[in-house]
């Protein structure tokens, strides 16, 4: 197969942002995939920027060693990883998704208690681990890939996306700040909260900002269900995943009309009519598995869950490749109407 390149739209998720781990993993092992721009948010934000240090720092090698120090490190750094893992191999990743009944009370506390009471310091351990791990000097500098990291401006509740030059930690701090449990991140005197609040993850910028026929999303969004939420903490929990895709959704639906007037428009001369022609979309997904963990799980660190998601990720990925490599540069394997059904 001769040299494809694509650009990635990494999708938030706290920790099943693991599962995102495994598939770079793995499409970082083909050498025939050259990878253009990395647009996420939140835990997606997290890995486009580790992955895109390693490629500047060490290349393929460098990307796929500087993803597993940064999830190794959420594993022994953040509070949750301290709690002992089920029984069981780390490849029966429900079995790890939930929390012991003695810490769910701690959850609850952000109903009653804003961060700035509960955290006034605005202690955050994802900060010291960022710094340790990420040069965002050189990465300004020498990243060969375009990064578009997406966070949420609070004063007007709309979308900000920060590119390579304008990279920091609070930058990236800023995508995966979830507003009931982090104090809000002040860049250039704006405050802001997660991107995946208003851009679950960015696409438009991969087709108007580069060059590549080729989309690939990793989805960390579970299977659609027709079960009513009846309980106050169901309800809770289906309208936290509905604010965190509906944006994504969205997005969706505009670039289903606009290719579609892109491809019924053959006067129309403009480079982001072509670009919208010519886009191949594919998806990396497990809805199946993303319903079955836990409700608490996203805030999971321990390195059991962590391992099996990458190990799922990286098997979904294996399969992907396997079935759909040759669609890269010809045709989508994925149709836009699959989410929007």
């Amino acid at each position: 197969m001769h040299k494809k390149t694509i650009t990635l739209a990494l999708q938030g998720g706290g920790a099943h942002g693991a599962f995102t781990w495994g598939v770079l993993d793995r499409l970082l092992e083909e050498e025939a995939i050259g990878i253009e721009a990395l647009s996420g948010a939140s835990a997606g934000a997290m890995n486009a920027v580790v992955m895109a240090h390693g490629l500047t720092t060490g290349g393929r090698d460098g990307a796929r060693q500087a993803l597993k120090d940064f999830w190794d490190s959420i594993s022994l750094r953040l509070p949750f990883s301290m709690v002992q893992d089920h029984p069981g191999a780390a490849s029966d990743i429900a079995a790890h998704s939930e929390l012991p009944a003695s810490l769910r009370p701690l959850l609850a506390l952000p109903r009653f208690f804003s961060p700035y009471q509960l955290n006034p310091f605005d202690i955050n351990p994802l900060r010291e681990v960022l710094l340790r791990q990420v040069d965002f000097e050189r990465l300004r500098a020498a990243c060969p890939v375009r990064l578009f990291i997406a966070t949420t401006q609070v004063s007007t509740g709309t979308l900000k996306l920060f590119r390579n030059r304008q990279l920091s930690i609070d930058v990236l701090l800023a995508s995966a700040c979830l507003p009931l449990l982090h104090h809000a991140i002040e860049i250039n005197g704006d405050a802001y909260w997660d991107g995946g609040l208003t851009s679950n993850p960015p696409l438009f910028p991969l087709i108007s900002k580069c060059a590549a026929r080729d989309m690939m999303v990793v989805l960390l969004n579970p299977e659609p269900t027709l079960k009513v939420p009846k309980t106050a903490a169901e309800i809770r929990h289906r309208l936290t995943e509905m604010g965190f895709s509906s944006s994504f959704f969205t997005e969706l639906q505009a670039l289903t009309l606009a290719q579609r007037e892109a491809r019924r428009g053959w006067l129309a001369f403009g480079r982001v009519e072509r670009r919208l022609r010519q886009l191949n979309l594919h998806v990396i997904e497990s809805r199946q598995l993303m319903s079955q963990l836990d409700r608490h799980s996203k805030m999971n660190a321990k390195p059991a869950f962590l391992l099996g998601l990458h190990e799922e990720g990286r098997a979904r990925a294996s399969q992907w490749l396997e079935i759909n490599a040759r669609a890269l540069g010809v045709r989508s394997s994925f149709r836009l109407s699959r989410l929007l059904a």
